[in-house]
């Protein structure tokens, strides 16, 4: 039965993804995604701007890498080598998120529709720091959970972080003007697709281990 469920969730969500596409290729600025950012961009100040470039900079070079280099470290440090593999590998979402870009090559929005915080260079379509937050974030909330062996509260610290940047990126990305609601939209299914790939493998191997063990 729970079988059953992953692989429904995971056929809903690829199905959103390629609707979602489809949108973009007929309609390449949807009303929803005006509306939008008009809301989000209605109220902003100076503190807002930079309390918004601070969550979007663990996507950005060197945020990304010194985030994905640093915590793989850590781990390494403390004995967890396939963690820290697994963790490096949540890096792999860049090049995803880059494929994709190509392939739809919807443009960035322009000063005159939205409000322009941060100007960026590649194609909007998906948002690759929300891909890349819902899978690294995701598959570190997923540690979390598994690794009871670490300190309580370090475990629940790191959670709260974790949720808390997974919530607020996507309107960040908004809020800056880099992004669509569709883009940050489809860099969510995206990023859930490859983070349930990513944490199938991690859970077979380390199951396959305990088995050998016992």
């Amino acid at each position: 039965m729970k079988k059953n469920f992953v692989w429904y969730l995971s056929g809903a969500i690829t199905t959103g993804f390629l609707l979602l596409t489809a949108l973009v290729f007929v309609d390449p600025l949807p009303m929803i995604d005006r509306e939008f950012s008009e809301e989000v961009q209605e109220h902003h100040n100076l503190l807002l701007d930079h309390a918004m470039k601070f969550i979007s900079w663990f996507g950005d070079i060197p945020g990304l890498a010194i985030l994905i280099g640093g915590t793989a470290l850590l781990f390494l440090i403390y004995s967890y080598k396939k963690e820290a593999l697994f963790i490096v590998l949540t890096g792999l979402s860049g090049l995803v998120s880059t494929l994709v870009k190509l392939l739809v090559n919807r443009p960035r929005p322009l000063p005159s529709l939205v409000r322009v915080i941060e100007k960026t260079q590649q194609q909007s379509f998906p948002s690759g720091h929300v891909l890349f937050y819902t899978v690294f974030f995701g598959f570190l909330l997923l540690l979390m959970h598994r690794l009871d062996d670490l300190n309580k509260k370090l475990r629940i610290l790191i959670s709260f972080v974790s949720i808390f940047l997974l919530f607020t990126v996507p309107v960040s990305r908004v809020y800056l003007g880099a992004h669509w609601f569709t883009d940050v939209l489809a860099g969510l299914f995206l990023g859930l697709l490859s983070l349930a790939g990513l944490s199938f493998f991690y859970l077979r191997v380390k199951d396959y281990k305990t088995q050998i063990r016992e």
